[in-house]
């Protein structure tokens, strides 16, 4: 990638700020690209916007001096087997060990599956390099070949404090050590998340000189470090790296870091060390930006975009899956679709994915008609020629009410189908409330591959929380465990939601604190904002505070949806929230429309609770 000019300096006056991104934005069909939110904010600052949000510290809550109103069971089941005590577990030190899909952002509101999907694959190609030779490699270990290679073997074997010694007698057995097969062991490695064992895998390649590192291979040991360690040590790493290997490649993976972790304030900063020490600004780098901004203050989009304008940075295809799913979330459906017209005229052509998305935001919309002919369109005329499109296909004319329609696409799958066709059956089957098809399917993936992940038993885990059904439910986690599967945050999430839906609210609670405290393992965002969220709804201040301080300290902050679930327990318990505001102002984040309305509601409260003092 050529040279690219500095950023502008982005503190230029905030009229002229929205006059050239309001033009900008006219080209992606995103014109009111949320200037409205900004200029309200500027009004409130003295004219400023502000220039993040502090997402990582954690700043304490404040005493309210509220007494418990429900407290925590402790009790366990009669049946004991939830106990995490005796459950496979996540590795202490590697986070997942288990082959599945667990996302941080799974089910976080605003960060779409495939976003989070897509955003960990540009990582893992800015990181770990793209040549042809290594993706080759890597599709091939994807396939299920990956146990066949010697030296993923040895480290997977090796004792994690025994790692080096391991190492260093398979080279002295005279075993060939190339960079074909270094990638493809760290590839496996990474696709495990055993980040700890591949940190020591490469810090033994770094201290014995086993290979000659080049720039990726350096952003690949900071960005195990940043996972492992944190960012403060991963940032320090910098300063080892020869100068002739700083360039943006090393910045783009700490950048990556900051955002997967929601480090807004850190993510900006190294934007901005980018651009001050004159590296070219890449599109990875931008959507990394736009991924955080998206999330966190979609008011600087309008910016972001206009720099990518000016600097000549040509949108992605993630760049626009980026745009669509954010207008469509505003509930802005004509800027979604004017953003799939720029997207065309811009020679980029929207994949099954792209369209999928769409087809979801017309469903929530309520614009079904679109959203099947959509449906039609990545059909196209023979779905047995389009096969890949069937796993897409059959959540969302479920998503329709479709059952006849998933009945046909299941009926091309059913005699040779592949895992994901299977998972998505059982999703589809499950949203038409069909259980017994989606435990048909479920038990004929048992049959056919024999052993299967925990993201195969969540699939059908899921469906037995969406309908309550907590015994089978019980059931099918005795037998993932029995089966030796490994329990990762995605099931700990499934089986949270199991108890929250049928009623058993403190000992979901009990099961969430249990995780985060014996095994090391930091749940998954939306198990905390299940129980909030019915905390919430209860009134319950005192375990909705609690759960707050919980993500707060595991930082799973800096998200508006946990200050607007937590007014809401206040509303519900007509019980004034003293010094919100302040706290909200403390966190650095700016009350939004409905928080506005919220902290309304409760100041009646407050004039009739302080009237009763009188």
């Amino acid at each position: 990638m050529s040279a690219i000019r500095r950023a502008a300096n982005p503190s230029r006056l905030q009229i002229a700020h929205h006059v050239i991104a309001r033009a900008f934005c006219s080209k992606f069909g995103i014109t009111n690209c949320s200037l409205s939110d900004t200029c309200e904010r500027s009004l409130q600052m003295g004219g400023h916007v502000s220039c993040g949000h502090s997402v990582i510290y954690f700043l304490g809550v404040r005493n309210l001096c509220l007494q418990s109103r429900t407290s925590n069971s402790n009790g366990e089941a009669a049946d004991g087997f939830l106990d995490v005590d005796e459950l496979p577990v996540c590795d202490k030190v590697d986070r997942l060990t288990d082959d599945e899909d667990d996302e941080e952002y799974a089910g976080e509101e605003g960060i779409s599956r495939d976003e989070a999907e897509v955003s960990k694959t540009e990582a893992a190609n800015s990181s770990l390099g793209s040549s042809e030779t290594e993706k080759d490699l890597y599709h091939s270990e994807v396939r299920g070949k990956n146990h066949t290679i010697p030296l993923f073997k040895v480290i997977m074997e090796a004792p994690w404090q025994s790692v080096s010694s391991v190492l260093n007698k398979w080279v002295e057995g005279g075993n060939h050590l190339g960079r074909d097969e270094v990638m493809t062991a760290l590839r496996s490695l990474r696709r495990r998340r055993l980040y700890g064992k591949a940190l020591q895998f490469v810090e033994w390649l770094e201290i014995n000189k086993r290979l000659n590192f080049v720039e990726r291979d350096y952003a690949c040991h900071l960005d195990l470090i940043a996972k492992v360690h944190g960012l403060q040590k991963a940032e320090k790493y910098i300063d080892r790296v020869p100068e002739s290997f700083r360039s943006e490649v090393i910045y783009e993976a700490l950048l990556a870091n900051c955002v997967s972790t929601s480090n807004y304030k850190k993510a900006e900063e190294v934007f901005k060390k980018i651009t001050d020490l004159a590296l070219p600004i890449s599109i990875f780098s931008c959507n990394q930006l736009l991924l955080l901004y998206k999330r966190f203050s979609r008011s600087k989009i309008a910016d972001l975009l206009l720099m990518m304008e000016k600097e000549n940075i040509k949108p992605s295809l993630f760049t626009y899956k980026l745009l669509i799913d954010t207008k469509a979330r505003a509930n802005d459906i004509t800027g979604m679709e004017q953003i799939m017209e720029a997207m065309k005229t811009d020679g980029v052509e929207p994949d099954l994915v792209t369209r999928a998305m769409v087809a979801n935001h017309y469903v929530v919309g309520g614009l079904n008609g679109k959203a099947e002919a959509t449906l039609k369109e990545m059909e196209g005329e023979d779905v047995i020629e389009n096969r890949k499109a069937c796993k897409l296909l059959l959540p969302l004319y479920a998503m329709l009410g479709k059952a006849d329609e998933v009945e046909r696409i299941w009926k091309w799958c059913e005699s040779d189908p592949s895992l994901d066709e299977c998972l998505a059956a059982i999703e589809a089957w499950g949203k038409l409330g069909r259980v017994e098809d989606a435990e048909s399917v479920f038990e004929s993936m048992l049959r056919t591959w024999k052993k299967l992940s925990s993201k195969h038993y969540n699939s059908l885990l899921n469906v037995y929380a969406n309908h309550k059904l907590l015994s089978k439910g019980k059931e099918l986690a005795k037998r993932m465990s029995d089966s030796g599967c490994r329990i990762g945050p995605s099931t700990w999430d499934a089986l949270i939601k199991l108890y929250v839906k049928a009623g058993e609210l403190e000992k979901a609670d009990s099961i969430l604190q249990k995780v985060a405290q014996q095994n090391q393992v930091r749940p998954l965002y939306s198990s905390y904002i299940t129980l909030l969220d019915q905390y919430a709804k209860r009134g319950d201040i005192y375990n909705s505070e609690k759960i707050f301080h919980r993500l707060k300290q595991i930082e799973y902050s800096g998200r508006m949806q946990q200050y607007q679930l937590l007014l809401e327990a206040y509303v519900n318990a007509k019980f004034p929230a003293y010094g919100f505001r302040e706290r909200m102002k403390a966190d650095n984040m700016f009350p939004s429309k409905q928080i506005l309305a919220q902290l309304a509601a409760l100041d009646a409260f407050k004039k009739t609770h302080i009237s009763e003092l009188d």
